[in-house]
Order: structure tokens, then sequence, then C-alpha cells
């Protein structure tokens, strides 16, 4: 099976230590892989377009065995001190640092994203399993004065059961981290459904962890993996009661159905959704500094973040000067193989999101854009999975219904403004709501775009890019990103259920309110 792409960029060795073998069993309950009965999954690379291995998925009934598993552990975990998981996703965390390149390797070659940012992937893993262990210390809640005399009042954190997490190929890895790590320490258990274009990263991320899990004695059913088309495991995972909390990350079409069926139960769901992200470029932004962080918003990943630049709203007095600049920039992006160390720019996922990519530029054209650089697919030796483009920059006039429209792929949008007012009108004036950003200099512009009456963003940055948050803080977006929160600041708390608590130690019942009610 190994190709010569394989042995000369090194993923052959990447996948002997990460244990994936030519056929990989698609469902696993932390130690205990399942013999599955579903179809074969093929594992293409869009560096190459070639199968890196193959995957048994799980079926219905697999499912169906895995998530009561999963309920009997849950029962065992949460009685487990939340200091002492915590020290368990601390080893986890240690085994992530000692398989961090192949695993790293492995990201970059099943998804595409350049090898620095595999690795980048795998140390957000790592972060996020540093902060889960301090958080797993401080599930703090409130006291409460009562206006009853000898009541105390406080309010608790108790785990809340299984959670579900959906990932998306874009992050094969981190996004899942960003739950369970979080998920783990209050006490939750976790079924991961990742993405069927990136199982192989699933795969290998369960592997590493099962030593830690069984060195710990951790239940069967604590961490569980799930790779089946929604044939299988679809909208009866959505629909499942005993799966009180569903993180679904993906595009708002998607999202808009996991919230409808989780929402019929009365479920919660956690939704990360499109983004249609901009920055807002002033007269007094420093411009090389402005032009470092679009070229990385932009192209970064190829532009399949859900972070990724997708608008620049450019000032009238500087527009042609930064337009120039920015199409001089994209001239020397260096488009590849993306374990190649040269490239800053690797494939596509695979050739719909291609073909969706040329879709959203011939509707540019129609709509009386105008394409300054790149929006070709590249063909000939290095190029032959049909998944290389060259990243593009259109000229468009205000919002266009395409620029209102999220595509997964590298094409930026370039509109000038005349008044802040204008310009912030505009960030705003799109359905996402996640990620945006301003360069200025100038103090009452950043105040102005951070205040009640600047970015509706979830994430609002000043003088960085759009892409590139850290774990410390919650990410997500407002509008149609979803509304929901992960990773650090108190995220945590949709993973637990909240408990008020009154406690009369007194011989006596008063009654809030001053009632009385005498018998």
């Amino acid at each position: 099976m190994e190709t010569t792409t394989q042995a000369g960029s090194g993923i052959s060795e990447a996948l002997r230590q990460l244990g994936i073998e030519d056929i990989n069993s698609g469902a696993c309950t932390g130690t205990r892989w399942a013999d599955t009965g579903g179809d074969m999954l093929d594992s293409v690379s869009p560096a190459d377009g070639k199968t890196i291995a193959k995957v048994k998925q799980a079926t219905a009934a697999d499912y169906d065995r895995i998530v009561d598993q999963a309920g009997t552990a849950f029962r065992q975990w949460r009685m487990i001190p939340a200091p002492r998981r915590g020290e368990i996703v601390r080893q986890m965390g240690d085994a992530l640092r000692e398989y961090k390149e192949p695993l790293g390797r492995l990201v970059s070659f099943e998804m595409g994203k350049v090898y620095q940012e595999g690795l980048g992937e795998v140390q957000e893993m790592i972060d996020i399993c540093d902060f889960a262990v301090g958080l797993s210390r401080q599930l703090y809640g409130l006291t409460m004065h009562s206006e009853r005399p000898m009541h105390r009042m406080y309010e608790q954190w108790h785990p809340l059961g299984i959670v579900g997490v959906i990932s998306a190929f874009n992050f094969p890895v981190a996004v899942w981290s960003w739950n369970a790590m979080i998920a783990l320490v209050c006490g939750d258990v976790v079924l991961w459904k990742p993405s069927s274009k990136t199982p192989l990263c699933a795969i290998a991320v369960h592997r590493i962890i099962s030593r830690v899990l069984s060195e710990n004695k951790v239940p069967e059913g604590v961490c569980n993996l799930v790779v089946a088309g929604s044939k299988h495991v679809g909208d009866n995972f959505l629909s499942d009661r005993r799966v009180p909390l569903i993180s679904a990350t993906g595009s708002t079409r998607v999202g808009r159905r996991v919230a409808t069926l989780v929402g019929e139960r009365l479920g919660r769901s956690l939704l990360e959704l499109g983004g249609n992200n901009a920055i807002i470029i002033s007269s007094h932004a420093d411009m090389e500094m402005a032009l470092r962080a679009v070229l990385f918003g932009a192209v970064g990943t190829a532009g399949q973040r859900c972070t990724s630049t997708r608008r620049l709203i450019i000032e009238k007095k500087i527009f042609d000067t930064f337009r120039d600049k920015l199409v001089k920039a994209y001239g020397t992006i260096r488009i590849g193989h993306p374990l190649d160390s040269a490239t800053l720019v690797g494939p596509l996922i695979d050739p719909g999101a291609v073909q969706g990519f040329r879709d959203a530029i011939d509707r540019v054209k129609k709509e009386d854009g105008k394409i300054l650089c790149g929006g070709e697919v590249l063909e000939g030796p290095g190029y032959e999975s049909g998944c290389y483009v060259t990243p593009c920059v259109a000229e468009v006039k205000k919002n266009l219904p395409i620029v209102c429209e999220e595509t997964f792929a590298p094409l930026l949008y370039i509109m000038p403004y005349e008044s802040l007012e204008e310009a912030i009108a505009l960030q705003n004036d799109v359905p996402q709501g996640l990620s945006s950003a301003i360069f200025s200099t100038h103090m009452q512009e950043t105040e102005k775009f951070l205040s009640h009456a600047g970015s509706d963003c979830g994430i609002a940055n000043v003088n960085i890019g759009t892409s590139g948050a850290e774990i410390g803080g919650a990410f997500g977006g407002e509008k149609e990103t979803g509304g929901g929160r992960e990773s650090g600041s108190d995220a945590w708390k949709v993973y637990m259920r909240r408990q008020t608590n009154t406690i009369n130690w007194s011989s006596d019942l008063p009654l809030a309110q001053g009632i009385r009610f005498d018998v």
C-alpha cells in the first residue's frame, strides 16, 4: 500500500508509531477496539490523492452498545474526585507530547494542512490538557445570602453525562480535545464521531490515550470513538436521550439539523458553525503588520479554518496601496505538498472543496466582482490529487450576495470604506458572527470596534488577525455561528448541570417572600 510519496514524507514511519494498520477498527471504548460490522472507508490524502489506510466503520448496533457502555462508565467516572480525573488528563497530555511529531505529521498528511500547522494542532491538544488539569481544582460554585434567618444558600455543579462530540475535518484532533479534556475533568464521559474525511487522526489519538486509560484502570466507556457514516450514526445519535449534550463543529446547514433534533428532545447543543470573518484596516494601521496577519488569516490551512479571514474592509485613502501590496505578496506564496518544509499552502480537503472554490469565483464574476489574482486549479507533477489551488483575491462592491456566504477555501474579498461606522456596518452585515479584527493604532477607533456599537462577533481582536485563537479564552461566535463556547474561560459550565441548594439549620420553617401558611 505504501507509495513513493508516503515513503519520502516520513508518513509510513508515523503510521507505524501511531499503530495505524492497513485496515483499522472504527469503534473503541477506551482500550478495547470493537469488531465492527460496517462498510469499509478509505482515508484518502489530499496531498497525493491516494489511500493512506482503511477503516471498518461502526454500525447502528455498534453505536448502541457503546452508548450503553458509556452510560455505565459515567456512573463510576463521576464519583472519582475531580483532581484525580485531572491527573489522568495530565497524563494524556504527556502522552500527546510523546507522540507530537508523528501525530502532527498524520494530521498534516490526512487533512492537508502544512506540517507546522499539524504540529500546532497537537500542541493545542497538549495546552488544553494543561488547562483542564488546573480546572479540575476550580469547578467553583457560589454562595448566596438567604432572606430567611438561619438558612444557607449555595450552588454547585454536577457532571452531566455522555457528551457527544462531532468534529470537522479541518481540525481533526484539536476540537475534540477542547471538548473532551474539559468534559473529562467535569466528570462526563465522551463519545467522539470524527469527520469521515479524517478518521485516522481520531484512531491515532485513541491509540495514544489508551495506554493512559489502561494504566489508571479507567472504566471502559469513558473515552469512546465511533467512525461511521450518517446512515448508521446520524439522526439516531442526535435524537438519543442518553446523550444530554451534543457538541458539533461544522457548517451552518449541519448545525441547523443538530439544533433541531437535539432541541426536539430538549437536549443541549453546543454549536461551532460557519465564519465569515473580516479585518478592518484603518489608515492608522501598521501596514506591514496588517499584511502579515492577512496573509496567514486568509491562506493558512488553505482557507479552511472557521476563523479564516474572508473579507478585508480597507479605508479608502489607503485602499489602492494596500491592495497592490497584497496582490504582490500573494504572488510569493509557496503551494505544495503539506509535508514539504518550504510549503506555506497545502491542498484543499477533496475535489468537492475545489469545485466549491471554482463555483464561488464564477459567482463573483457574475456579480460584477473583479478577480485580482489566483483562482486557478494547479495541475502537473506534485498536484496529481487535483486539490491544489492558487489563493484568490477578489475586489468587490460592498457585501455582494456571494460575499455574505462562507466559501471554505482561500478566497478573500476586499472592499473600501470611508468612515469607521461604515466599516463596522459592513463587518456586521453578514449572517455569521465568529471572528473579527481591526488594525489601527488610533485608540478611539479600536475602542469603538470593541464597544457595544462595534463588532457583533464572539471574537474581536485588535492588531492581530482573525485566526489563531488561544485556548485560554472561550471560543465561539454569534448568529449563524451557533452561539456555542468551547475551550477556556468558563466554557466548562456547559458540560455540567447547575444545582441551587438551600439548607435550613434552624428549628423553624419560615417561607420565602414572607408568605404565611399556618396550619
